[in-house]
């Protein structure tokens, strides 16, 4: 099995998909903002989503027409600029007008349409926009990279590029070919992110064991990263198989091919989208380790991911441990501050508690890095998690300060 990264030219493009993206005048910079993904008959769905209580429109849409299809779509429609949140009756009638006049143009019921958004919140969906560029939409789909590509950079926002992987492995005579696409730079958080993520591949699976597969690799990549502690309204992971490579997912030896690939890719859309953070300088590789469960690894690994002392000075690559240690300390967990040692690069900066010689010069050079691992011992067990995470960056506040205006 091979991973291919980001360049187009080693993308692996499943059976059974076209792509297109449009301008409708959404993101005053006039970049494209509208995307479609139109998918064969017979494709199954699953979907994970945000945990946010303030969930957008197209969250509520999308689940009700997975719910009425049994997990069958053959569309996805995305518009970027504008999340359709906080939006009220209105924005629900918007969402499902948008679905309605794309279903119209495929020939296809609006359930089988499934919507997602991004962008500022609490702005009324352009409707009347977006319809007047379905017909063009519709019309320039393809099943090519540059479609996928086309699509990739339509659902962008902060991002500073657009995020793919794919990958493929062999069943028999057969190839399944697995793709995904994502979006997402700020509002990065455990329990999804300000992230859309769309997986593609042509193994043949009901919508149940799709999402038994989805849940699985979601909570060990997606959920495993932080940019800044904020769980966005949007978030949706949707996994799509068309089915035509003809390998079925209950084959044997398939679903263990299939989750390795599964789980590649979206470790590596996780990697993209800690690496383009809002202003993010320096990602942090973190394990936490020795932990009595994956639980208390987790809660310990979100803390310290979530330090603002932390993370500035990650930003400043600054070795300071104490820190870690401290915010360590307060994460809940029952820790004794005797049995913990922390790890900055390749050195042992803090042992047993205690601060032990280290060369700060190396250890700020390590940190300096666009890269750095950094791992936390507990001394409670034999469980471990690895945590994507970043610094906070001045960057990070003028991006975010200046967002909707």
């Amino acid at each position: 099995m091979k991973l291919r990264g980001r360049p187009l030219e080693n993308i692996c493009l499943p059976a059974g998909f076209s792509f297109s993206s449009a301008s409708a005048g959404i993101k005053a910079s006039g970049r494209p903002d509208l995307a479609l993904v139109e998918a064969c008959a017979g494709t199954s769905a699953a979907a994970v989503f945000t945990k946010n209580r303030v969930v957008a429109a197209p969250l509520e849409v999308g689940r009700a027409a997975l719910a009425a299809t049994r997990g069958r779509v053959r569309a996805v429609i995305v518009n970027s600029g504008n999340a359709n949140c906080a939006t009220g009756a209105a924005g629900i009638r918007a969402c499902q007008e948008v679905c309605a006049g794309l279903a119209r143009l495929l020939k296809l019921s609006a359930s089988e349409i499934f919507p997602s958004s991004t962008g500022i919140i609490g702005i009324p969906l352009p409707v009347e926009k977006i319809l007047s560029r379905l017909p063009e939409l519709s019309a320039g789909r393809k099943a090519t990279k540059r479609g996928i590509a086309d699509f990739a950079r339509a659902i962008m926002t902060t991002d500073t590029r657009p995020k793919l992987a794919s990958a493929r492995f062999c069943s028999g005579k057969s190839t399944v070919n697995v793709l995904g696409v994502a979006k997402g730079a700020g509002m990065i958080h455990p329990q999804l992110a300000t992230m859309l993520v769309y997986l593609f591949c042509d193994i043949s699976a009901t919508p149940n064991q799709l999402r038994r597969c989805l849940k699985g690799v979601a909570y060990q990549t997606f959920n495993c990263m932080s940019i800044d502690g904020d769980t966005s309204t949007n978030d949706t992971v949707l996994l799509l198989a068309s089915g035509r490579s003809g390998v079925r997912l209950n084959s044997p030896s398939v679903p263990r091919s299939f989750s390795s690939a599964l789980l590649q890719v979206c470790e590596s859309l996780a990697k993209q989208i800690i690496s383009d953070g809002e202003g993010v300088e320096h990602v942090i590789i973190l394990s936490v380790e020795e932990a009595s469960s994956t639980t208390e690894a987790r809660q310990v690994a979100e803390t310290v991911a979530h330090s603002l002392l932390v993370k500035t000075a990650w930003a400043g690559a600054d070795p300071n441990w104490g820190r870690i240690l401290a915010a360590a300390g307060r994460s809940g967990i029952a820790l004794n501050p005797a049995k913990v040692s922390i790890q900055i690069g390749d050195q042992m900066v803090c042992r047993r508690g205690v601060g032990c010689a280290f060369d700060e010069k190396r250890a700020h050079k390590a940190l300096s890095r666009p890269q750095c691992e950094i791992r936390i011992l507990l001394g409670r067990g034999r469980k471990s998690i690895r945590f994507l995470t970043t610094d906070l960056t001045a960057e990070y506040v003028r991006i975010n300060a200046d967002y909707s205006t």
